[in-house]
């Protein structure tokens, strides 16, 4: 394993990389690639670069797609109204290409195993690293086991909880995305790209369908805009007039930001990832297309076919709480307005596939977490250690012990409990997120500091350091108003709703007291730009990227590269 010096001072005062000495590796450290064109170590503190572009790819569109879309736009509408939920999916879509750009910087020029939190480490100071790690794996051992729950909760659209125990089907689901897992990341890579290309092809179709029905070309006459005008664009939330209109879009910026959130998800695979200069930047410049295409054409044609007012709407979201099945879905109320039979019971099973693979990749991003923060001394250095496929099992078996408060939801007094945690979940996301937009703004204050020219960039953010500072105020500004609604009389809690005010905002606290519990401890300090180091571990990276490449050129002339399903049908949409 390489040991390197992680000091990032020398005694003049200049950056780490002047010193030539500064690292050494042993004979472990030579990677070898395997047949597939993965790099592999012999010792047990790598992991393994399995990832190929196509998986990269389809598992970054994959974190975009999910139940917050195709379920959850439907509390967004009923909330804000369509032209709300518009602008604000735009938005804050907007804020995710940002956040992407910015963490596609970093992670070109060193894709390294511990992610964002090691960025945050060694650019901005280790008390952010420590707590943005920390914030970032409970986020993921809370929405593991809620995705199980949401799994489960989908099939009782065929069988019953009194026909079938749901605890039986959280079993099953949990032993198979443990399993999944287990076998290693070009298992889990491969698994992913089927499930993520066919949750594409859903989505696409979906979209095409909106589009259709829109138009006139269903069963039913068109729709047009005639929603905009009767009932509305924007729907009144908490309070009448203008005011209500405002509190709704304001209520679907949140809603939206819960959608969003996983998309950073490919900034956890760059440990893994084969080639990663080229297919990491890849992956994040394409995301404003998949933003643009996916999330605004999905809200914009949902809130043409479906009014906000719409009493299938209306019912199927007071019961989405308990059973997230497809009636919860707009996509489904508009297809069961256009009379068109059988089909709102396929896109249920299309949901299940979409909670599924969220379960597994939630699975998969909560051990890399907690591997990371091993590898940068944060967590017991046993959560470090890798098996001869590369795969961090320790790291694994703790995370999916958490897996089991998904069967916290079999009881109903626990269900309640389990929750509040959940509420936890959007807070976490929008930590993670400015934490993400701190340390991109540190790295680039640090590397114009040190010479490091735009030239001399593998990718650069188009937006710089300002579109981060924006960005920045946004999402903090999110961050403190998400829970707004609880300030409101209820006529449950009264005046102040202190159960969702607690759940909602306890994640700033816990965030605050995991980084000045951390300073104070430890007595960091805050990175100074001249003195970031961006060269410690550079050297492995360039050692696996020319052992790639060679293979890469030795089989090109007898092997085509890539699959011809993703070239042929999916590559065409990115």
């Amino acid at each position: 394993m390489a040991i390197f010096n992680r000091s990032s001072n020398s005694s003049d005062g200049t950056s780490p990389h002047h010193d030539k000495e500064a690292n050494y590796t042993t004979a472990t450290d030579v990677p070898a690639v395997g047949s597939d064109g993965a790099v592999e170590y012999e010792d047990h503190g790598h992991l393994h670069r399995g990832l190929k572009s196509r998986h990269i790819t389809m598992i970054a569109i994959g974190g975009a797609i999910g139940t917050g879309l195709i379920i959850g736009t439907g509390k967004s509408l009923a909330q804000s109204g369509p032209a709300s939920i518009l602008i604000s999916y735009t938005l804050v879509g907007l804020l995710v290409f940002v956040v992407m750009c910015g963490l596609g910087e970093m992670a070109a020029w060193l894709p390294q195993a511990s992610g964002f939190a090691g960025y945050a480490t060694r650019f901005c100071d280790p008390c952010l690293g420590f707590a943005l790690g920390y914030t970032y794996w409970f986020k993921y051992i809370i929405v593991t086991p809620n995705q199980l729950t949401a799994s489960a909760l989908v099939i009782q659209e065929w069988k019953t909880a009194d026909q079938v125990n749901p605890g039986v089907w959280i079993a099953v689901f949990m032993v198979a995305i443990i399993t999944i897992n287990y076998f290693g990341v070009r298992f889990f890579g491969e698994f992913e790209f089927w499930l993520s290309s066919l949750k594409v092809l859903v989505i696409v179709g979906i979209i095409f369908l909106c589009f259709l029905l829109t138009v006139g070309a269903g069963p039913t006459p068109a729709t047009g805009f005639k929603y905009y005008k009767n009932p509305g664009a924007f729907a009144p939330y908490i309070d009448k007039g203008d005011a209500g209109k405002f509190y709704g879009f304001w209520a679907s910026l949140v809603n939206a930001v819960f959608a969003y959130l996983g998309t950073e998800l490919v900034g956890v695979t760059v440990g893994e990832a084969q080639n990663p200069r080229k297919t990491i930047p890849r992956a994040i410049k394409l995301t404003f297309y998949r933003i643009l295409f996916f999330y605004v054409l999905s809200v914009f044609f949902v809130g043409m076919l479906v009014p906000y007012n719409d009493t299938k709407l209306l019912a199927a979201n007071k019961l989405a709480t308990k059973q997230p099945g497809a009636s919860a879905s707009p996509f489904v109320v508009a297809i069961k307005n256009a009379n068109i039979p059988h089909l709102p019971g396929i896109v249920n099973a299309c949901i299940l596939v979409f909670t599924f693979s969220a379960s597994n990749s939630d699975l998969y991003i909560a051990s890399r977490t907690i591997f990371g923060l091993a590898k940068e001394g944060n967590a017991p250095r046993i959560l470090a250690y890798t098996d001869k496929r590369g795969v961090p099992v320790a790291a694994l078996g703790l995370s999916s012990c958490f897996c089991l408060l998904a069967l916290m939801n079999v009881a109903d007094d626990a269900k309640t409990v389990f929750g509040y945690f959940v509420n936890l979940v959007t807070i976490f996301g929008l930590l993670t997120w400015i934490s993400i937009l701190v340390t991109h703004i540190y790295f680039v204050r640090a590397r114009r500091a040190q010479g490091i020219t735009n030239d001399m960039m593998p990718y650069v953010a188009p937006f710089g350091m300002i579109g981060s500072y924006i960005a920045l105020f946004f999402c903090c500004l999110i961050a403190i108003t998400k829970n707004f609604s609880v300030f409101t009389p209820s006529k449950d809690y009264g005046d102040f709703d202190y159960k969702n005010f607690i759940t909602g905002y306890l994640g700033i606290p816990l965030y605050l007291i995991l980084i000045f519990g951390y300073k104070f401890w430890h007595k960091t300090q805050a990175v100074k730009p001249h003195e970031a180091d961006f060269y410690t571990g550079k050297d492995e990276i360039d050692r696996e990227e020319e052992a790639f490449l060679a293979h890469k050129a030795a089989t090109a002339r007898t092997k085509k590269q890539g699959n011809w399903f993703y070239r042929t049908f999916v590559a065409w949409l990115f």
